[in-house]
Formats: structure tokens, sequence, C-alpha cells
């Protein structure tokens, strides 16, 4: 999908828009799936995680999980459904269903999540994602909508709830790099 400002990894196909189906069958919203996915990196024990995600109000809905786990680099990502909610739900229930079958007794030649690995020439999980990316806002987003999404995902990434020092250092740069000059 040219255009798309989602750093989608260059080993996963995309869907094309035309084939994306509407999907009713997770009854959760945005907010809880992200919490079922912020436990699921923690029981799986990564260094680092991210969603990479467009903001709200774009045409991509896709949704990329990026992680490391012992110095190897992981995504898992998903565009198969018309919006975003049920495209994160479907990576998250992947990420956990994969997790789970890695603590069965059963051997395999290869780890659990090594379909999810990128290869070496893939994207680093660290590049600095743009200022509205970051806030899931449009780039010409009015202050109060930067300020309202700042305090929304605030409240997820605050160390005090289980966030890290580091989403809210990256928060608090995006919201001054967005308001800057406004």
């Amino acid at each position: 999908m040219q255009g798309s400002l989602l750093n989608w990894p260059d080993s996963i196909e995309r869907t094309p828009k035309s084939e994306r189906e509407n999907c009713t069958k997770f009854s959760t919203g945005l907010q809880s799936t992200r919490s079922d996915l912020r436990t699921e990196m923690d029981l799986l024990d990564v260094e680092e995680w991210r969603v990479e995600e467009v903001g709200d109000h774009s045409s991509d809905p896709g949704v990329v999980v990026r992680w490391i786990k012992d110095g190897a680099e992981y995504a898992a990502a998903c565009d198969a459904f018309t919006t975003k909610t049920a495209n994160l739900r479907e990576t998250y229930l992947w990420i956990r269903e994969t997790r789970m079958r890695a603590q069965r007794a059963t051997e395999t030649a290869e780890d659990a999540f090594a379909a999810a690995q990128l290869p070496s020439g893939d994207e680093p999980v660290a590049p600095e994602r743009p200022p509205h990316a970051v806030l899931g806002v449009d780039p010409d987003a009015s202050k109060d909508e930067i300020k309202d999404a700042y305090r929304e995902k605030a409240k997820d990434a605050h160390a005090d709830v289980g966030g890290s020092n580091e989403a809210m250092t990256e928060l608090n740069k995006a919201k001054e790099a967005m308001l800057e000059g406004r």
C-alpha cells in the first residue's frame, strides 16, 4: 500500500483495501485490547515493545506490534479488517496463542515465535516515530485534540500504572513537538 504512514514490515504482505473484512467477532474495545497486549508482553518478558499504527482518522487500519526478546527482533501485523481495533485484537490473540503454545511440552524444530522473527535486513524496533503517530492524531490536529490525546495515552503510559518512563518521555516529546508553533 503505497503512501501509507505505517511502518509495515517488508517481510509481511499487505491486505488490499478491497479485501479487508468488517469484523464483528470481537466485543472488546481498543483500550481493553491495549491493556491485554501490555499484559501479554509482560508475560513474554520482552526487552522492549511497541504498537505501530496510523492516527484514528486514517484510511489505514493496519497495526504492527514489534518487540525484542533475547536480542532477536519480532513483528506481528494485521490489516485484514476494516478497523484498527479488530486488527490489534487479532494480533494480540495471535501473540497470546503463540505464547501459550510455547508452554506445551511438545518440542519443535524452531522457537514458537519463529514465524514472527524479522529478517536481519528489516527495520529495527526502535526508529523514532512522527509525533502525530505517537499521539494517534492527524498531523494537523488542533491544540485541544493534541492535549486530549496526550492525556488519554498518558493514562496507560505512566510508570505508576504499568507503563514506562520511556513511553512517557516519547509522549511528552510528541506533545511538545506538535504544540510548538501552534
